[in-house]
Protein backbone atom coordinates (compact mmCIF):
# COMPACT_ATOMS: atom_id res chain seq x y z
CA UNK A 1 0.00 0.00 0.00
CA UNK A 2 1.65 3.58 -1.24
CA UNK A 3 0.97 6.06 1.28
CA UNK A 4 2.36 9.95 1.95
CA UNK A 5 3.82 10.82 4.83
CA UNK A 6 2.11 13.96 4.91
CA UNK A 7 -1.29 12.00 4.34
CA UNK A 8 -0.75 9.70 7.85
CA UNK A 9 0.92 12.55 9.95
CA UNK A 10 -0.51 15.37 12.11
CA UNK A 11 3.09 17.37 12.06
CA UNK A 12 6.25 17.27 10.22
CA UNK A 13 8.36 20.37 11.58
CA UNK A 14 12.24 20.91 11.98
CA UNK A 15 13.99 23.36 14.37
CA UNK A 16 17.50 24.15 16.08
CA UNK A 17 18.70 21.60 18.75
CA UNK A 18 21.39 24.35 19.72
CA UNK A 19 23.28 26.47 16.72
CA UNK A 20 25.01 22.89 15.71
CA UNK A 21 22.31 20.67 15.27
CA UNK A 22 18.50 20.48 13.47
CA UNK A 23 15.94 18.56 14.71
CA UNK A 24 12.62 16.89 12.91
CA UNK A 25 9.59 15.71 14.38
CA UNK A 26 7.34 13.46 12.69
CA UNK A 27 4.02 13.07 14.60
CA UNK A 28 1.73 10.18 13.43
CA UNK A 29 -2.04 11.04 13.19
CA UNK A 30 -2.68 7.28 15.02
CA UNK A 31 -1.08 4.53 17.05
CA UNK A 32 -1.33 2.40 14.02
CA UNK A 33 0.49 4.60 11.67
CA UNK A 34 3.16 5.40 13.66
CA UNK A 35 3.41 1.35 14.56
CA UNK A 36 3.44 0.44 10.80
CA UNK A 37 6.08 3.08 9.52
CA UNK A 38 8.27 1.66 12.67
CA UNK A 39 7.69 -1.95 11.69
CA UNK A 40 8.77 -1.19 8.22
CA UNK A 41 12.09 1.05 9.28
CA UNK A 42 11.41 3.30 6.33
CA UNK A 43 12.44 6.30 8.33
CA UNK A 44 16.05 5.44 8.23
CA UNK A 45 19.66 6.71 8.18
CA UNK A 46 19.86 5.99 4.31
CA UNK A 47 16.74 7.87 3.51
CA UNK A 48 17.86 10.98 5.56
CA UNK A 49 21.60 10.87 3.79
CA UNK A 50 19.60 10.41 0.64
CA UNK A 51 17.55 13.43 1.17
CA UNK A 52 19.71 15.61 3.46
CA UNK A 53 23.17 15.29 1.70
CA UNK A 54 24.90 14.02 4.54
CA UNK A 55 27.01 10.90 5.76
CA UNK A 56 25.99 8.99 8.17
CA UNK A 57 28.15 10.54 10.60
CA UNK A 58 26.36 13.78 10.38
CA UNK A 59 22.87 11.60 11.85
CA UNK A 60 23.34 12.05 15.38
CA UNK A 61 20.05 9.84 16.36
CA UNK A 62 16.61 9.09 15.11
CA UNK A 63 14.59 8.38 17.91
CA UNK A 64 11.02 6.30 17.86
CA UNK A 65 9.30 7.56 20.56
CA UNK A 66 5.69 5.83 21.60
CA UNK A 67 4.10 7.97 23.82
CA UNK A 68 4.04 10.44 21.28
CA UNK A 69 3.81 8.66 18.10
CA UNK A 70 6.36 10.23 16.95
CA UNK A 71 9.87 10.16 14.99
CA UNK A 72 12.35 12.30 15.72
CA UNK A 73 15.64 13.18 13.71
CA UNK A 74 18.62 14.83 14.56
CA UNK A 75 21.21 15.81 12.38
CA UNK A 76 24.65 18.47 12.42
CA UNK A 77 23.69 21.51 10.77
CA UNK A 78 25.65 22.08 7.84
CA UNK A 79 26.65 25.71 8.67
CA UNK A 80 25.79 26.78 12.68
CA UNK A 81 22.78 28.44 13.34
CA UNK A 82 23.55 32.33 12.69
CA UNK A 83 26.98 32.06 11.03
CA UNK A 84 27.91 33.42 7.74
CA UNK A 85 26.00 32.24 4.92
CA UNK A 86 23.24 30.37 7.00
CA UNK A 87 19.68 30.99 5.61
CA UNK A 88 17.55 29.59 8.57
CA UNK A 89 18.63 30.59 11.52
CA UNK A 90 15.81 29.23 13.05
CA UNK A 91 16.05 25.88 11.44
CA UNK A 92 12.45 25.65 10.44
CA UNK A 93 11.87 25.35 6.94
CA UNK A 94 14.35 22.47 6.64
CA UNK A 95 11.93 19.61 6.92
CA UNK A 96 10.58 20.21 3.51
CA UNK A 97 12.47 17.61 1.89
CA UNK A 98 10.49 14.98 3.93
CA UNK A 99 7.17 16.64 2.71
CA UNK A 100 7.21 14.36 -0.47
CA UNK A 101 8.17 10.85 1.03
CA UNK A 102 6.00 8.09 0.02
CA UNK A 103 6.11 4.98 1.15
CA UNK A 104 4.88 1.56 -0.15
CA UNK A 105 4.41 0.25 3.26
Amino acid sequence: MNVKLVDITDIIRSKNAGPYELTFDIMFKSVEWFEKVCRAKVINEALICEKYKITSEDIISIVEFAPAKAIKVTIKRAIPSGSLGETDVYGAQQHAPLLDLEFNI
